[in-house]
């Protein structure tokens, strides 16, 4: 009976109740290429664990721009280059400030780092560090970034 009970729970009412997935946009920053390329991660502001620069669309910019943006703000990424659209998706649970958890849709966009600068709008905030595509996947939390980057 429970299994009953948790398959309609899972197919039919939470499908019916659950706010769909809010969207996101993210920078994978990366220079070099084939087995010497490198990605930038970088701290979260609050939990310090690892992640790509990633943040909400911006309204008057196309995502891809939005996320360069965000790779600027968040990593003071001056980008050569940005794919004109996502190299993949991840799913992940976001905690809002209030304490709340949204679920968000992130689209990824490849930004080649033409160079970085030390002064970024959130450069007191965030650690930043080059690895390599596979080092990066061990960093992160969330399995679909994780096979993102392992496929870099």
């Amino acid at each position: 009976m429970a299994g009953m009970l948790k398959k309609a729970w899972d197919e039919v009412v939470k499908p019916m109740v659950q706010r769909p997935a809010r969207v996101q946009v993210a920078a994978v920053c990366y220079k070099g290429t084939g087995t010497d390329r490198k990605v930038l991660v970088i701290t979260s502001r609050e939990t310090k664990r690892w992640i790509l620069p990633k943040g909400w669309p911006i309204d008057g910019l196309e995502a891809n721009a939005a996320a360069a943006q965000e790779a600027w703000e968040e990593a003071g990424v001056k980008a050569a280059a940005i794919t004109p659209e996502p190299i993949g998706s991840y799913d992940y649970e976001k905690r809002m400030d209030g304490g709340g958890v949204v679920s968000c849709a992130t689209q990824v966009y490849a930004v080649e780092v033409d160079h970085l600068e030390d002064n970024f709008p959130e450069a007191n905030e965030r650690t930043r560090k080059w690895v390599y595509p596979v080092e990066a996947a061990e960093m992160v939390e969330e399995p679909g970034l994780q096979a993102l980057l392992k496929n870099f």
